[in-house]
């Protein structure tokens, strides 16, 4: 272990680490409200605590700091896995809400604030609702030329980016095959995009949508992805598939509900949130 991680260990080796999950995505979370952990030294403990098998294992981590936005009463910085920062998280959201609430951290509802602007977040028992705010930059219809073959692609932005690839059997698509193409296709650069593969289901008297994801940062598919749900249910809404609220069903098997309000033209994020546990970590969690 370097010089920088060792120092970075003494400073953190007496706090309270939290793991939250949401359908299926789960986060590591330390409060900085002190300061205490720099930008940069997150991006190291993303690196180092997120690493399945090696150490404690998430798809993200997150550290909870004091807001500029008078508005807002907590802020955080998110990283994915791999290091790299994300402006939103919708799965991420809501399960740290419903940490903060649990720790009388904030009131009920408050606003979050994120690198993709202010989060309103309601907890309600085990449930969170968090709204994502305007989708952005919606393209649809996009053709996509890869050396595989030519697909069809549709493109929002719903804190971060996500393509939107429609597949007639979910359990067919070749998620880890075509999701690292697409997710660094040229349409894309330089950030790139997170890909989501759906299936418009019709049961009955429902319609509803299955949604596997290729997460960018985590390189790989998630059993959930709460923005890549609520892009996929917009695109499926402006494509005439789908009205709102809209039930998906993720890759982990939970349920989560997709609203919008028209005249803010907010959508809304709403699911279960778990509260896993609390720890101190020893050096070898950051070897």
């Amino acid at each position: 272990m370097d010089a920088t991680t060792t120092q970075l260990y003494q400073r953190i080796k007496e706090e309270t680490f939290f793991k939250v999950s949401a359908s299926g995505n789960d986060f590591i979370v330390l409060l900085n409200l002190d300061g205490k952990v720099s930008h940069e030294e997150g991006k190291i403990l993303a690196r180092r605590l997120c690493r399945p098998k090696f150490s404690v294992s998430a798809d993200g981590f997150i550290l909870i700091e004091r807001p500029e936005n008078p508005m807002a009463q907590v802020a955080w910085r998110f990283y994915n896995a791999d290091g790299s920062v994300a402006e939103m998280c919708g799965n991420g959201a809501r399960s740290c809400a419903r940490l903060l609430a649990a720790l009388n951290l904030v009131p009920n509802p408050f606003y979050l604030e994120t690198l993709a602007g202010l989060i309103f977040c309601e907890v309600r028992g085990d449930r969170v609702k968090v709204a994502l705010g305007t989708p952005r930059d919606l393209n649809l219809r996009l053709v996509l030329k890869t050396e595989h073959d030519l697909y069809l692609a549709h493109f929002v932005n719903t804190g971060v980016p996500h393509a939107i690839l429609f597949w007639e059997d979910i359990e067919s698509a070749p998620v880890e095959k075509i999701g690292p193409v697409i997710r660094y296709h040229e349409s894309f650069k330089p950030a790139g995009t997170n890909v989501n593969f759906v299936e418009v289901v019709k049961d009955q008297d429902r319609v509803f949508l299955k949604v596997r994801t290729y997460e960018r940062g985590v390189e790989g598919e998630t059993l959930a992805c709460g923005t890549g749900a609520s892009a996929s249910a917009y695109v499926s809404f402006k494509l005439g598939l789908v009205s709102f609220p809209v039930q998906v069903l993720t890759r982990g098997g939970e349920e989560l509900i997709i609203d919008y309000d028209s005249e803010r033209e907010t959508l809304y994020l709403e699911g279960e949130a778990r509260l896993i546990g609390k720890f101190q970590i020893f050096e070898d969690a950051l070897r």
